[in-house]
């Protein structure tokens, strides 16, 4: 009996968690690789002139929308239940009030300073995300490299702490070591020929570190130092290599080693000076005008050919009425909204609300011991616990203190710990998280101060962290919502084949300002 392409995904996330799934779903084709960017739409100018486009949420896609459209002469107005711009792009900095369902609000009180700071939400841009690079060139918004990947972080798995180098290349040496084996037993003479043989053994010494015996056993000190150089009398040696028995012992096995070789991950990453939210910010400089924040959308109604929202802005109820509605609210909160959908489109949003992720994050203020005491400078330390991650800072080095993310369960290592550590109360989160930053850095957990956490199962207005849609979904709720209902438009991250994306978000505005001038042009 054959496997469902859907029940094959769902075992390979269980066994490898969401960076397996990830890779896997690259390989049959199910997401996306970005295209050469064109640029946003080119709108003629005056052709939205006298249309009045009404855009409920000022995430990126909302900002997005409304920066576009306002250039060709339309008459934009963005409704935010919240009090900021962004979204999901959110950066919690000192005075952040963090609101949470179930759980007491937090105050953030880190020191101030431009590198003090904890992006709740997205925090890398690659370089293959070519709208987002293009606004925050043309806003100004000034970049630096993330360290997405550091060799000295650590990995925590069954009681075991090592480094990522050493884990990365004890695993290249075990493979090739096979591979070389397998070669000298003839178990590939019908592919390559007797020099071609030779030349890929000498390639495979090379890439996996074998001695002449097609051994591994880090003589060249690649996965870490046993005695490290020194002055005179002081030769190195290397440390004795890991086993792949161990190593497959971790859940997250396999995505830390090719994180890196991911798409949306290969170096170089970058990263807004002073936080992601800067990002959001620019945008909202450019149509704060328009912006309403604290509007909350209590219906959506269909009104002649156009549209009336109905709102509420500190318990006063308002009107909007509108030709054309953009909707970027996340499917989850979208889908309790009353609206005039039709039923297939009201089907869809709730589907598609039901697949919304966990995530969390928790952010400590520091000393910066991982820099000061073991000269390590960015980059991401993984765990089988809960938090699943250890995210180092990318910006201030060489400053006394800083704020280190101890905590960002979103998947990495199975579909299990991110709702069991949403779930958890703030107190037991912050413990697991100073737990693992001990391990990696043993006599340090003392000094994490004022931690605060968020996750965005319970963030009001958000209620996960982005969407996950299934291949059934894409051919069919997907399908659906990519098409105009009514004067009806929808955009987000979730109308894309980028989840979890700014950049995802802003293409997903492109096309949807595509749809409505298409429809005002041939009126």
């Amino acid at each position: 009996m054959g496997i469902s392409r859907r029940a094959f995904l769902e075992r390979v996330g269980k066994a490898g968690g969401y960076g397996a799934m990830f890779v896997t779903m690259q390989g049959l084709g199910l997401l996306a690789v970005s295209k050469a960017y064109a640029g946003p739409p080119q709108l003629p100018a005056g052709s939205g002139k006298g249309i009045k486009v009404a855009v409920l949420g000022a995430g990126i896609a909302g900002l997005v929308a409304a920066y576009e459209l306002r250039k060709a002469g339309y008459e934009v107005t963005v409704l935010e239940a919240r009090e900021r711009p962004g979204g999901r792009a959110w950066s919690v900095r000192r005075g952040t009030v963090i609101q949470q369902d179930d759980r007491p609000d937090q105050v953030v009180d880190w020191d101030a300073g431009t590198h003090h700071y904890m992006n709740a939400g997205p925090a890398r841009i690659p370089q293959t995300h070519h709208a987002i690079l293009g606004y925050c060139r043309d806003l100004n918004v000034p970049l630096e490299v993330m360290v997405n990947g550091n060799r000295n972080a650590k990995l925590d798995y069954k009681g075991k702490v090592v480094s990522n180098g050493q884990a990365i290349n004890d695993t290249r040496g075990a493979f090739s070591e096979l591979l070389a084996k397998a070669i000298d037993k003839g178990a590939l003479d019908r592919e390559l020929t007797g020099v071609d043989k030779q030349r890929l053994l000498g390639y495979l010494g090379a890439y996996g570190d074998l001695d002449p015996k097609h051994v591994y056993s880090n003589r060249e000190a690649r996965a870490g130092f046993k005695n490290w150089p020194g002055g005179y009398d002081h030769p190195p040696s290397g440390a004795d290599p890991l086993r792949l028995s161990d190593l497959m012992q971790a859940q997250f096995w396999g995505i830390s080693g090719f994180f890196e070789e991911l798409v949306e991950m290969q170096a170089t990453m970058l990263q807004p000076v002073g936080g992601m939210d800067r990002i959001s910010y620019a945008l909202y400089e450019q149509v704060k005008p328009t912006v309403t924040f604290g509007a909350v959308v209590k219906e959506i109604r269909r009104s002649g050919k156009g549209a009336k929202i109905a709102y509420a802005v500190d318990g006063a109820a308002r009107t909007l009425d509108a030709d054309h509605v953009m909707i970027t609210i996340p499917l989850p909160v979208l889908a309790k909204i009353p609206a005039d959908f039709s039923p297939r489109v009201q089907e869809a949003v709730v589907s598609g609300g039901k697949t919304y992720a966990h995530g969390t994050k928790v952010g400590w203020q520091s000393r910066r011991f991982w820099e000061q005491d073991d000269f390590q400078f960015g980059g991401l330390g993984w765990t089988d616990e809960p938090n699943e991650l250890v995210w180092y800072p990318s910006g201030g080095f060489g400053e006394k203190t800083g704020v280190l993310v101890g905590a960002y369960s979103i998947g990495f290592s199975g579909f299990m710990n991110p709702p069991k550590y949403a779930a958890m109360s703030l107190e037991e989160r912050f413990a697991v998280s100073r737990r693992v930053i001990e391990k990696f850095h043993p006599g340090r957990g003392k000094e994490l101060e004022k931690p605060f956490s968020v996750s965005w199962k319970h963030t009001p207005f958000s209620e996960g962290v982005a969407v996950n849609w299934s291949p059934n979904q894409r051919a069919g709720d997907y399908a659906v919502l990519c098409r105009p209902d009514g004067p009806f438009y929808f955009a987000g991250e979730h109308m894309s084949y980028i989840n979890a994306w700014q950049e995802g978000a802003a293409l997903a505005a492109h096309e949807a300002i595509k749809l409505i001038q298409a429809r005002v042009s041939a009126a």
